[in-house]
């Protein structure tokens, strides 16, 4: 399917548009964070989550009265799927966790027709999972910059790491915003939009690369310019079938993934603005050199680009 054939658009003429653009989304992620924070899940703030199904009669608002008895809990009850669905969440300061499980199992047993899932996390783990989730997004984004550094030029590996931090944080802030459970599905999600990312932000500096041998006597953002309408009708089309396919998740896969497919709804979208309106852009601004990649790489590498070129 070809979308939009023949598609000639200026998109370097609006790089100061999309530049303001980021900028703000990214100083309202930066204030949304400070005033707001983030809502972690049990994963980075311990505690414990139990999904319940209720007997047929029982409301949530009895189900909360029942647990409100429990003094040594500070608990949170929300219903999903169904009202006889209810997914309970407390934090524990003075007992035991397993403890703190049984006792409220015992508490509602007479209102509950099922018990469904229970997670425990302590909280001296979930500091742990937060400071390693942070380690893992932070070497996640440095590895992709360092493949781009080596695969096409440094130029090109400072555009994309600001193009992939830019996605992480936009995406939190959005998480933070709309108060989705901030836990181990969620920075999987934020995992998997970096590799998104990345991966349409290196076909369109392929096209780039491409160009500039092709077009010597072409402007930087003549090049830039066809290289991302050459790559459009593509990133459009996978865009939409990923967008397609999240969309359904999250209107028929449940409350357990429902955060999941959100953040993936939400980088994908912001994922694919950033591989052309900003990786694109920064390249513009630091003018990488024209030249074919051989001409300024290391001799063993051009020795093999040279083989390449007489096979």
């Amino acid at each position: 399917m070809n979308l939009l054939p023949n598609s000639n658009f200026n998109f370097m003429s609006k790089t100061r548009l999309f530049f303001f653009t980021s900028l703000f989304l990214l100083i309202s992620t930066v204030g949304l964070l400070t005033f707001k924070g983030i809502n972690y899940g049990i994963d980075f703030s311990g505690g414990i989550l139990i999904e319940v199904k209720v007997k047929d009669g029982v409301t949530i608002s009895d189900v909360r009265k029942k647990i409100s008895s429990l003094k040594r809990f500070d608990s949170s009850l929300q219903e999903f799927g169904s009202s006889q669905d209810i997914l309970i969440r407390s934090s524990v300061n003075d007992i035991e966790l397993n403890q703190a499980v049984e006792l409220i199992k015992n508490t509602i047993n007479e209102q509950v027709l099922e018990f469904r899932r229970v997670e425990i996390v302590g909280p001296v783990i979930g500091e742990e999972l937060k400071k390693y989730a942070f380690y893992a997004v932070i070497f996640a984004l440095l590895a992709m910059m360092m493949y781009i550094w080596i695969r096409f030029e440094w130029q090109y590996g400072v555009g994309a790491l600001i193009a992939l931090f830019h996605d992480v944080l936009i995406t939190i802030g959005f998480v933070s915003l709309l108060d989705i459970e901030f836990g181990l599905s969620v920075l999987a999600a934020i995992l998997t939009i970096a590799g998104y990312s990345i991966n349409d932000t290196v076909v369109i500096f392929d096209r780039v690369r491409e160009n500039f041998s092709k077009h010597k006597k072409k402007e930087y953002e003549e090049i830039f310019n066809l290289s991302i309408n050459q790559s459009l009708n593509r990133t459009i089309m996978t865009s939409l079938t990923t967008l397609v396919a999240l969309i359904t998740l999250y209107l028929f896969g449940g409350e357990v993934i429902s955060g999941f497919t959100l953040a993936m709804i939400i980088g994908v979208v912001i994922g694919t603005y950033s591989s052309n309106f900003v990786a694109v852009p920064v390249l513009l601004l630091l003018k990488p050199n024209r030249g074919a990649i051989e001409e300024f790489i290391d001799p063993v590498k051009a020795k093999f680009f040279e083989k390449e070129r007489n096979d």
